[in-house]
């Protein structure tokens, strides 16, 4: 009985309650219209075609204009008013102006190190034109004085977060999708519950829906009263609306401004292995010290900012104040972000450069392979010029429809030459890139729709340092643990199994 109870109060049954009955009050006020029925269908039809021409004409990608202009011309009565609850994002101004005005702030503080670029132009102005585009759009420069440390496996990472963790002496700060309870999380929270006791400023911000299923409801306050800051992000209300599709995706760890994590690592068990969720779960992460790490810190509290405004003076988390050792120059350091509302893809476009600029060969692994025509024609191309290029995916799904999509793409990448292989001991959910062993990614950054287009996300761009290298390392060691994809298996699947993800295909940008 108490399971039951627990159950039917469950945070999630109780959201999905109330949107059921938004839908069934939605769908009495529509048939109330049958006695206005011919006024209501040019109504309808009037709007679907308008949202039409909008869609049509408005920029995002052909892709996701398809997905949506379908069903609006099978259901034209409620295509229209399903495209505006749902379609794309309809955050209001004042919250954009809002995130805008604390990022702006976070901003200013990064451009005396914009003249960096210059100085890979004189090395490499391939190499420049990409740390410039990233520098413009994102932002965000790149570093010199920063070294980075490859992570391969969860389980690595957490035993080097956990020592990090233990030499913080002024402030932590800790952003994640997933925080879930159990070995990992409830290991780093007594480390935070200790700091935050000894005085070091602690603060954790998580995504409402990331946690939705993971953490008890107001688990925030919990936290505080453990005299650990929490912001929740995007608080998850169970209103009709296409607000949650922007979900704060980053993973971000900084310690005393100049220890900083990111790549793919949630802080949940099955990321280090410690319960077997899809097979053996294949990670990464990459660790930075020194300047680099300035970027991470101000991604960090330009979204807790806008959250919790505060007068802080951001110049109190620089990395010179607390740094305790000389770093020696690796290359060069590019952490980055990609916001869902300035309308630029930047990640995206980060990809698309490294492919477009790879000579060699292009190493990608990506839990998702979800992509425009534009990503195709990049990686069909590189293929095809004679670049090695090859995309590791899972062999263990960890959704069944995505990863039915992620193999309807196997066909035209296999045909072009792009080798793929999946990870036959589980699922990767590394995000990837390694390239000439010159250019490197390491991120948060899916090869899918919502991670190119509707998340808030984060990674490291990577010239010349000794990381790479140990990036490409690691992805060769793990190809002896996957299977590739081959033409024949491709042709061999059978025509239902072809029409369905055919179907799927069609609709994923909104998956």
């Amino acid at each position: 009985m108490k399971k039951v109870l627990q159950f039917l109060f469950h945070r999630v049954v109780i959201v999905a309650v109330f949107i059921a009955i938004q839908v069934l009050i939605l769908v009495g006020i529509i048939w109330r219209f049958n006695n206005y029925f011919v006024y209501f269908y040019a109504f309808s039809i009037l709007l679907s075609v308008l949202v039409l021409l909008w869609i049509i004409n408005n920029r995002s990608n052909p892709a996701y204009k398809i997905a949506w202009i379908i069903p609006i011309l099978l259901f034209p009565i409620f295509g229209g008013l399903f495209y505006l609850m749902f379609g794309g994002n309809n955050l209001t101004q004042k919250t954009r102006s809002k995130m805008r005005a604390s990022e702006e702030k976070a901003y200013s503080l990064l451009e005396p190190y914009n003249s960096i670029v210059e100085e890979i132009e004189v090395q490499n102005r391939e190499a420049a034109n990409q740390s410039r585009y990233i520098t413009q759009y994102a932002h965000c420069p790149p570093f010199r004085e920063t070294s980075s440390e490859f992570l391969p496996i969860g389980e690595v990472k957490f035993e080097r977060m956990v020592e990090e963790l233990k030499k913080a002496e002024h402030f932590i700060f800790l952003e994640y999708f997933i925080i879930q309870e159990g070995k990992m999380w409830n290991t780093i929270l007594e480390i935070l519950k200790e700091k935050a006791a000894q005085g070091v400023d602690v603060r954790v911000m998580y995504d409402d829906v990331g946690c939705i299923m993971t953490l008890p409801y107001k688990y925030n306050e919990k936290l505080e009263s453990m005299g650990i800051k929490c912001c929740v992000f995007n608080p998850f209300i169970p209103i009709l609306s296409s607000k949650l599709n922007n979900r704060d995706h980053r993973k971000i760890c900084v310690i005393d401004g100049w220890v900083g994590f990111t790549g793919g690592i949630n802080l949940a068990d099955e990321y280090i292995n410690a319960y077997e969720k899809h097979g053996h779960w294949k990670d990464c992460a990459i660790l930075l010290k020194g300047e680099g790490v300035w970027s991470l810190t101000l991604m960090f509290l330009s979204i807790w900012n806008y959250i919790r405004p505060t007068d802080t003076d951001y110049d109190c988390f620089r990395p010179s104040l607390y740094q305790k050792q000389e770093i020696e120059q690796d290359g060069y350091v590019q952490p980055f972000t990609d916001s869902p509302l300035d309308g630029e893809t930047v990640g995206r476009t980060v990809y698309l450069n490294l492919i477009n600029k790879a000579q060699r060969y292009v190493y990608i692994a990506t839990p998702y392979l979800i992509i425009d025509n534009e990503m195709i024609t990049a990686l069909t191309v590189a293929a095809k010029s004679g670049v090695d290029v090859r995309i590791i995916t899972p062999h263990v799904a960890d959704k069944w429809f995505v990863h039915a999509v992620t193999r309807a793409y196997y066909d035209v990448l296999v045909d072009a030459g792009v080798k793929i292989y999946e990870y036959t001991p589980g699922f990767i959910h590394a995000k990837t890139f390694a390239v000439d062993d010159e250019y490197g990614v390491v991120g948060t950054i899916n090869l899918d729709y919502r991670s190119l287009y509707l998340h808030f996300e984060c990674g490291a761009w990577l010239y010349q340092t000794k990381s790479i290298l140990d990036v490409k390392e690691d992805y060769l060691k793990t190809l002896e643990k996957c299977q590739e994809i081959t033409a024949e298996q491709c042709r061999s699947v059978p025509w239902f199994v072809r029409l369905c993800r055919a179907v799927l295909r069609v609709f994923a940008p909104l998956m």
